[in-house]
């Protein structure tokens, strides 16, 4: 069963290798080497990653006790980390994250959620009723990528 958690300090060498293997893996199919080795570089200051993670307070799911995934939500909405572990892709780990995500915008009264989304995932989050806002090129360590500005409005 998926258990989704708050996140804990201790959490954060682990989201760093998720999130690593990730982009490394599952995002190279839709980036170049180069960019996907800009956006998760072999050599990163931890102590950088876990200031961010700490203002992030993202949630961490697990199954069987294995750190799976983790996203966030900030209190204007913005999504600014969602990854699923690359080993588990399409085993419900995305869905749950993003139903917690839901049920806690609708308890929070947030009326617009809004994501910075990759290529990889933006039919996921097409799946869950974001619809592209625009198309924008970034530059992350030297390299351009693509990616989108997406949005939900809630009624």
């Amino acid at each position: 069963m998926i258990k989704i958690r708050p996140y804990q300090s201790d959490d954060a060498d682990t989201l760093w290798h998720l999130f690593f293997n990730t982009v490394r893996v599952v995002n190279a199919r839709n980036y170049s080497q180069d960019q996907v080795e800009a956006w998760a570089p072999e050599s990163f200051d931890i102590s950088v990653w876990q200031n961010k993670m700490n203002d992030l307070q993202p949630f961490v799911s697990e199954l069987n006790g294995a750190i799976v995934g983790y996203c966030d939500l900030q209190p204007d909405g913005l999504i600014d980390h969602f990854f699923c572990h690359h080993e588990y892709q399409g085993q419900g780990i995305g869905k749950a994250l993003m139903n917690h995500i839901l049920a806690l915008a609708d308890e929070r009264g947030v009326s617009r959620l809004y994501s910075h989304v990759s290529i990889t995932a933006r039919p996921f989050f097409e799946h869950f009723g974001f619809l592209v806002m625009n198309e924008q090129r970034i530059s992350v360590r030297g390299q351009e990528l693509t990616n989108f500005v997406m949005e939900r409005r809630f009624e």
